[in-house]
C-alpha cells in the first residue's frame, strides 16, 4: 500500500502529485493497450491543511457537469464531494441496481488503482443515486436524471476527523498518453477553489409563489382511498407523497441552500446531486444502508411527530410518539421487512427491541437501528437494491403498493425517496433515502414530502404531517 502524499490545500497541483499520477497513468495505459479498451486510473492524496469539500465543490464545479455532495456534520464533520465525470453508469427498469453493480464491478476489475489509504469514500468510488420507481425520473422535469446514475468523477474530496483527502480519476484509452492525461488532471486541480458557502439573499427583489400542482384536497382523498384498501385487508401500509412548487424571481442557488441545510440539520444526511442545469438537494434523516466490510447497518425510520420550541412540550410530543400504537405499528412493519430482506444474505441480523426517538430540527421520528453480519461480500449497491424501497417510503406488501402509489399520487417521484450515495472499489458504501428534498431547475424548485398510511391514519392529520416535513426546505426556498 502506497504512503499518502501530503500536499498543500492551496497548491494541490504541485509536482509531486502530478508525477505520481503520471507514473500511475503509465501503468494504466499498459493495461488499456493489453485489454484494447479504456481503463480508469486513480490516485489519492492527503491534504496538509483541512478543506471544506462541499464549499470547494460549489465553488469549483464547471457549468453543466455532474457534481455530488454528502455530509453529516454531527458524525465527526463527515463530508464528501465529487466533481466532473470520467465515466457514468446508467440503467433503468427493475434490474437497474443489479445492472449498475455489474458495470461498477467490471470497471473496478480493469482499474489501475491501489486500495485507498484515506477514509471511506476516498479512492476509486462512484457517486449518484437511483429513482424511486423502476421507470421513474421519466418526466421532463427530471431530464438528466437517469433511473440509475452512478458517476466516476474527475475529482473527489473527503473529510473525516478533521483531515481532507483528494482523489483524482482519469479514464485512459489505448491511444492516450500519460502526459496528456496528467495535463488534464493538472488543469482540473488548478481550478480547485474553496470559499465559504454563500448566504441566501436576505432581501430578494421580486415575489415568490408557492403552488401545489394538485390541491391539498387531492392528497386527503388519496389518503382516504388508501385507508379503505388497508382496512379491506389488501395491504398493511402505503406511503403517499405530494409535491409543491416554489417559483422564485431569480434562479435558486444550490450552494446557499446547502449552507442553510447543513446549519439547520447537522444530524441529517445533507446531499446534492447535480445533472446539467438541475440540482437535487435535501436533508434526509434516513439511512438506507451502510456497508463496512462484512457488516451492514441501517435503520427502520417510521412514525413522526412535530417538534416544539418549548422543551416540556417537545418531550411530551416525543413521549406521545413513543406510546402511539399507530406509529409503533408503522415502525414495526418497516423493521420486519428490512430484517427479512437481509436475512438470506447474513450470518445474523439484529434489530433494537424498541424504537427510540430520532430528533431533527423540525420533526421527530421513531427509529430502530438494524445491523447484520453478511455471509458473503454483498456490495453496497446490491444491498441498496435488496432494501429499496423499504415500507418507510413504499408499502407493505410491495407488490400491492407498487402500482397503487402512482395511481393515488398522480406524480413522478423521480429520485424522491430513492437511494442517494456512493460505493467504492471494495463494495463498501453508504446510501441514504432522498427525503426532505427539492429539485432545483432555474427559478423553479419542486419539493416532495410523504407520509406512511396505515389503518388508523386520518387524512387531515397526514396532510398536516406533509406540511411539517415540507418545512425543511420551503422556508429556505421561498425567501
Amino acid at each position: 500500500m502506497s504512503a499518502p502524499i501530503e500536499i498543500a490545500a492551496g497548491d494541490v497541483a504541485e509536482r509531486v502529485v502530478l508525477a505520481a499520477f503520471e507514473r500511475r497513468a503509465e501503468r494504466g495505459l499498459s493495461r488499456a493497450r493489453r485489454a484494447g479498451h479504456a481503463v480508469p486510473v486513480t490516485l489519492t492524496a492527503r491534504l496538509s491543511e483541512p478543506l471544506d469539500p462541499v464549499a470547494a465543490a460549489c465553488t469549483s464545479r464547471r457549468a453543466g457537469e455532474p457534481w455530488f455532495t454528502l455530509e453529516q456534520g454531527d458524525r465527526d464533520g463527515s463530508a464528501l464531494a465529487a466533481l466532473g465525470a470520467v465515466h457514468e453508469i446508467a440503467s433503468d427498469g427493475p434490474g437497474r441496481f443489479a445492472a449498475a453493480d455489474r458495470a461498477w464491478r467490471e470497471l473496478v476489475r480493469t482499474a489501475a488503482a491501489d486500495p485507498p489509504d484515506g477514509p471511506a469514500g476516498s479512492g476509486l468510488a462512484v457517486f449518484g443515486g437511483f429513482s424511486f420507481a423502476a421507470g421513474g425520473a421519466s418526466s421532463p422535469r427530471w431530464a438528466g436524471f437517469a433511473a440509475a446514475s452512478l458517476v466516476l468523477p474527475e475529482l473527489t474530496l473527503v473529510r473525516r476527523d478533521g483531515e481532507t483527502w483528494l482523489t483524482v480519476n482519469a479514464l485512459l484509452s489505448p491511444d492516450d498518453t500519460a502526459a496528456e492525461a496528467t495535463e488534464r488532471i493538472a488543469r482540473r486541480l488548478s481550478e480547485l477553489r474553496s470559499a465559504p458557502l454563500p448566504l441566501l439573499d436576505p432581501d430578494p427583489v421580486g415575489r415568490y409563489a408557492v403552488v401545489s400542482p394538485m390541491p391539498p384536497s387531492h392528497y386527503e382523498e388519496a389518503v382516504a382511498r388508501a385507508v379503505q384498501r388497508i382496512r379491506a385487508g389488501e395491504l398493511e401500509k402505503v406511503v403517499l407523497a405530494r409535491e409543491v412548487e416554489v417559483h422564485a424571481p431569480a434562479p435558486h442557488d444550490p450552494a446557499a441552500i446547502l449552507g442553510v441545510l447543513r446549519e439547520g440539520f447537522p444530524s441529517c444526511y445533507v446531499y446534492s446531486v447535480g445533472r446539467g442545469e438541475s440540482a437535487f438537494i435535501g436533508a434526509s434523516p434516513e439511512l438506507l444502508v451502510r456497508r463496512e466490510g462484512q457488516r451492514a447497518s441501517t435503520v427502520a425510520l417510521a412514525g413522526s411527530a412535530r417538534r416544539s420550541a418549548d422543551p416540556a412540550v417537545d418531550d411530551h410530543l416525543g413521549e406521545q410518539l413513543l406510546r402511539s400504537d399507530k406509529d409503533r405499528h408503522e415502525n414495526a412493519i418497516v423493521a420486519r421487512r428490512i430484517a427479512r430482506a437481509l436475512a438470506p444474505h447474513s450470518v445474523w441480523v439484529t434489530a433494537a427491541p424498541e424504537p427510540s426517538l430520532v430528533r431533527v430540527s423540525n420533526i421527530q421520528h421513531l427509529g430502530a437501528p438494524i445491523r447484520a453480519q453478511l455471509a458473503r461480500p454483498v456490495s453496497a449497491i446490491e444491498l441498496a437494491g435488496l432494501l429499496h424501497p423499504t415500507p418507510a417510503v413504499g408499502g407493505e406488501p410491495w407488490a400491492v403498493a407498487e402500482p397503487l402509489i402512482p395511481a393515488l399520487e398522480g406524480l413522478d417521484r423521480g429520485w424522491y425517496a430513492g437511494p442517494v450515495g456512493w460505493s467504492d472499489q471494495s463494495g463498501d458504501g453508504e446510501f441514504c433515502v432522498a427525503l426532505r428534498c427539492g429539485l432545483l431547475r432555474g427559478t423553479l424548485a419542486t419539493c416532495y414530502a410523504g407520509c406512511g398510511i396505515v389503518a388508523g391514519s386520518d387524512p387531515a392529520a397526514e396532510l398536516a404531517e406533509t406540511e411539517v416535513k415540507l418545512q425543511a426546505l420551503l422556508p429556505v426556498l421561498a425567501g
